[in-house]
């Protein structure tokens, strides 16, 4: 069940437990993933000019877009986390083989939206049963890290090495770069430091020691429009828009409005800028017009997933 409104314990008991907060924070970083995801969709693979002309300033969750979508649902970067968080709820951590199971059986279903380098990876799971594809630097996707914010929350409080390693089970599995690597596990620590009450400030640093790690990441240079789904242009767009405003709807928006791949910029926004920002920052029209059955699902999975971090944290 989702956690209660903190403001409702403020009220009774004139005090807001560490907990709780952790759990409000989690619930955001899960809604502003799916939130990100659905306003992005609309204008996905439209440039920023196409988006002016069609849309002047996309503010809102409007479904639609080339997937044809129906208002408030979300693509993959959603419904794949959702089907990550299961596995990790059913086995207690990251387990590849059941996560290359569960990714087959979501194909199955027939997606909306399904990336070539996703595909790819899970047909090689059912062709051989292997559950890492082999590696390949030139393939440096955001597929893995669009979908990383089960790890992030079942893994809260643990070493780095030890969130390291779980982020490339998930990963591998479709997605084999180094490049990638290291860009997806900055996300997820970046959301781990903004669910532990991390500043904006904080999250700076985190991205600069990405950049220090390998200079392609550089987001202090011209502002990145129409980024695809190469990891590095999908994480400046995000750097940018995060670090050049100061509230949850004004990065959203940004960031989806630079076109491109806009879906996935939204959800890897929408999860570090959700936990940073909190619960009541993420604009009420788009939490009423977000899928409810969608919703509902992150609401909860988000809980459950804090809660198995809890010995991490102990």
């Amino acid at each position: 069940m989702f956690v209660s409104d903190p403001r409702i314990e403020l009220q009774r008991s004139g005090r807001l437990s560490a907990d709780h907060l952790l759990r409000w924070r989690a619930a955001a970083a899960y809604l502003g993933l799916a939130i990100g995801d659905a306003l992005g969709a609309t204008v996905e693979f439209m440039t920023p000019r196409e988006i002016h002309e069609v849309h002047g300033e996309h503010r809102d969750i409007a479904g639609g877009g080339w997937l044809r979508l129906r208002k408030g649902r979300v693509t993959d970067d959603t419904e794949m986390s959702l089907v990550l968080g299961r596995t990790i709820l059913a086995h207690g951590r990251v387990e590849p083989q059941a996560v290359a199971e569960g990714f087959s059986d979501w194909m199955r279903t027939k997606p909306v939206d399904i990336g070539h380098t996703v595909r790819r990876g899970i047909s090689l799971y059912r062709r051989t049963g292997t559950v890492e594809v082999p590696e390949n630097d030139y393939d440096a996707g955001n597929g893995a890290c669009m979908r990383c914010l089960p790890v992030a929350l079942a893994t809260l409080g643990a070493p780095v090495e030890e969130v390291a390693a779980a982020n490339l089970r998930q990963s591998h599995v479709t997605h084999h770069s180094t490049l990638a690597d290291l860009g997806t596990l900055c996300v997820i620590r970046m959301v781990q430091t903004a669910l532990l009450g991390g500043t904006r400030t904080a999250l700076r640093q985190l991205a600069d020691e990405l950049v220090a790690a390998d200079k392609r990441y550089a987001y202090d240079r011209k502002r990145i429009e129409n980024p695809g789904g190469y990891i590095v242009e999908t994480l400046r767009a995000v750097f940018q828009a995060l670090f050049s405003t100061d509230d949850f709807e004004t990065a959203l928006i940004d960031v989806v409005n630079r076109g491109g791949d806009a879906d996935t910029t939204g959800a890897i926004l929408g999860m570090i800028a959700g936990p940073l920002y909190g619960f009541d920052a993420i604009p009420r029209r788009w939490r009423r017009t977000l899928d409810a059955d969608t919703q509902q699902a992150c609401l909860t999975q988000s809980q459950e997933l804090i809660a198995l971090s809890a010995s991490h944290r102990q």
